[in-house]
């Protein structure tokens, strides 16, 4: 997202648009649904609407809040549209007009307030994945799990921890982690993703966190991107567990048995912005794993459609099974904890016969 742009240089971007149709071939919504108004070009043209101020049919506000913002569009576009980046500035139009968010994500929002994460998980049962007693140990690094890994996927959460202590990295973890509040920002409300913000580098600041270790796309895209985006500066590096592994695991006695697997590229990973494609698919070479990948990848790669759960179950689940139907193999791994949500989703509903499961995972079980 080119936040530089001016809402008048938006419209000259969006009215330099020529329905050469290159985003339509690439845009997930629109292929589960075949309605202009959910793909790329009919989102540009309910956007202008949106930043003169003008009118919009229910049908366009649902364009505009059914864009899973991936960015895929904003790789074939030959003009080089932001078109991302336009959507979501029509977004905040539309959430100070009134007129979003819609309904779920307020209640999510809701829950982020009240229970300090965003999948409605109990506050004490945060850390029942751990195998031990909760680890009172100072660092400068922090291991930051999320909510999704906290309390829908603890075998990511615990995989990714246990791999860590096994190749002896210093770290610590925060009892009182709470939400990165991803969706506050992605939503539009940045002025509860300011604050939000601002609270959690606060915390951070306390405990002397000089380098987060994360394990969700999210997390990773939010720290590494958007707070610096709205808090004007990151006193922190942010690195994703991915990133770390290819060194740690070189001289290492692995198991290699050749599975065959395919790598699914998280949007946060890789085309919003950081381009982290080699560094998991290096280290499950290094475990033994057989790569099988799918046509489209790394900057092209599938989004999971996790993002649409919450309003639009229906595309959600045919976004990932799109994906899952080009995959050859069996076994998928990924390198977000909020992938295995949307992936898992699409298996389910879709009827799809294949098994995801996080990176961590698959390195660790190569290492015993």
């Amino acid at each position: 997202m080119n936040h530089k742009l001016s809402e008048q240089e938006m419209i000259e971007q969006i009215d330099s648009c020529t329905d050469c149709g290159a985003c339509l071939d690439i845009c997930q919504t629109y292929e589960a649904t075949e309605n202009e108004a959910f793909s790329p070009v009919g989102r540009l043209r309910a956007a202008r609407k949106v930043l003169q101020g003008s009118e919009l049919s229910s049908e366009e506000v649902t364009g505009i809040y059914n864009c899973l913002k991936c960015e895929r569009c904003n790789v074939v576009c030959p003009l080089e549209i932001d078109i991302c980046g336009i959507v979501r500035r029509a977004q905040h139009h539309l959430v100070e007009r009134g007129i979003g968010p819609l309904e779920r994500p307020n209640r999510i929002m809701d829950g982020i307030q009240k229970l300090g994460n965003a999948v409605n998980g109990g506050p004490s049962k945060r850390w029942d994945w751990l195998p031990e007693e909760f680890p009172k140990k100072e660092s400068d690094t922090l291991l930051y799990v999320g909510c999704v890994g906290a309390f829908s996927y603890p075998e990511a959460a615990l995989s990714s921890y246990l791999l860590l202590k096994k190749l002896g990295v210093d770290f610590m973890m925060l009892e009182d982690e709470g939400c990165c509040g991803y969706l506050y920002y992605y939503i539009g409300r940045m002025d509860l993703a300011r604050e939000h913000f601002e609270k959690t580098v606060e915390r951070f600041k306390q405990a002397g966190i000089k380098r987060i270790i994360t394990i969700c796309a999210g997390c990773y895209h939010n720290f590494n991107n958007w707070y610096p985006e709205l808090l004007g500066e990151r006193n922190f590096e942010v690195v994703h567990i991915s990133q770390l592994l290819p060194n740690l695991l070189k001289g290492r006695k692995l198991k290699k048995d050749g599975r065959e697997m395919t790598y699914h590229d998280p949007c946060g990973l890789g085309r919003l912005g950081t381009g982290i494609y080699d560094e998991p698919r290096e280290a499950l070479r290094l475990s033994g794993v057989n790569l099988v990948e799918v046509e489209q990848n790394r900057k092209l790669g599938s989004c999971c459609g996790a993002m649409n759960i919450n309003n639009f179950r229906e595309i959600s689940a045919k976004v990932a099974g799109s994906f899952l139907d080009a995959v050859k193999t069996k076994a998928i791994v990924t390198s977000c904890s909020f992938c295995l949500f949307g992936l898992n989703y699409g298996i389910r509903k879709m009827e799809k016969d294949k098994k995801v499961v996080y990176l961590s995972e698959v390195i660790l079980d190569s290492l015993k």
